[in-house]
């Protein structure tokens, strides 16, 4: 009987804990929307930001696009070829890339390299008391470090997103037309006749910036609340990797049944 006490004691804190974080992180957000028109006056400091984080992430995506466009053809090719589809191997690619991979993956590795180095970075400017001084000076630290960081990561997201989709598609295409040797003409026909500009290529650009919303504010309100040390720097990155990728699969989800259902 105390052992289940004792346990509903401790799932009782766990949710008053999860609901209040749910609570700061949604202030936050509105905070950070509030002080967004006053961002865009400073048009310098989101370009900074943009290639910050852009730019530093663009080598991990083009490599990772790389290598899935390679396994995509290979995979596809030999699922196809079975029911004598291998010429449709284009259009699947693209489908598969614009729809859910490219948005999905890059915002999972748009998470692990500048999400976490959002949050690092908040995290050592609050435990050096940065932030603090900022506010003594009058001068807010969410418009002038934490809107411009938002604003460069919901910018990059859509961009990479679309990169990680050509490179992907050039990959299954050196695999499937120039190792394997399907016809060239095929690939690319049956996908322009397979592919809606509307249906598929804006709504995987609007999935990527819904997840460049979601993983900027997570990265940046960890880092924003973390503990002052090291070690919560340490815990405050790692929960940016966890929320954020379970969030991106969650709306991936979501978006996914409104859109093609």
């Amino acid at each position: 009987m105390n052992l289940l006490v004792r346990f509903l004691c401790w799932l009782g804190r766990y949710c008053i804990r999860q609901v209040r974080a749910v609570g700061r992180l949604a202030l936050f957000s509105l905070q950070v929307f509030r002080c967004i028109p006053g961002a865009l006056t400073r048009f310098y400091l989101i370009a900074q930001q943009t290639h910050f984080i852009g730019n530093y992430s663009l080598s991990i995506i083009a490599v990772s696009g790389l290598f899935v466009g390679f396994v995509l053809g290979l995979q596809g090719y030999y699922v196809l070829v079975r029911y004598g589809s291998d010429q449709a191997l284009g259009v699947l690619v693209a489908l598969s890339l614009m729809r859910e991979l490219g948005p999905v993956v890059a915002a999972l590795l748009f998470a692990g390299r500048a999400g976490t180095s959002l949050t690092a970075e908040i995290g050592l400017m609050r435990s050096g008391e940065q932030l603090a001084a900022m506010e003594m000076m009058g001068v807010d630290p969410i418009r002038r470090i934490i809107a411009p960081r938002f604003l460069g990561a919901v910018i990059s997201m859509p961009v990479l997103a679309i990169i990680f989709s050509a490179v992907g598609i050039i990959g299954a295409w050196i695999v499937g037309v120039g190792l394997i040797g399907t016809d060239n003409g095929a690939f690319w026909s049956q996908m322009q006749d397979g592919v809606d500009f509307f249906s598929d290529v804006v709504n995987g650009v609007i999935k990527s910036i819904a997840f460049g919303v979601a993983v900027g504010l997570i990265a940046l309100f960890q880092g924003y609340i973390a503990r002052p040390t090291p070690e919560g720097v340490s815990q405050a990155t790692t929960r940016t990797v966890v929320v954020s990728s379970l969030l991106v699969l969650g709306l991936d989800f979501i978006m996914t049944a409104f859109m093609f259902s």
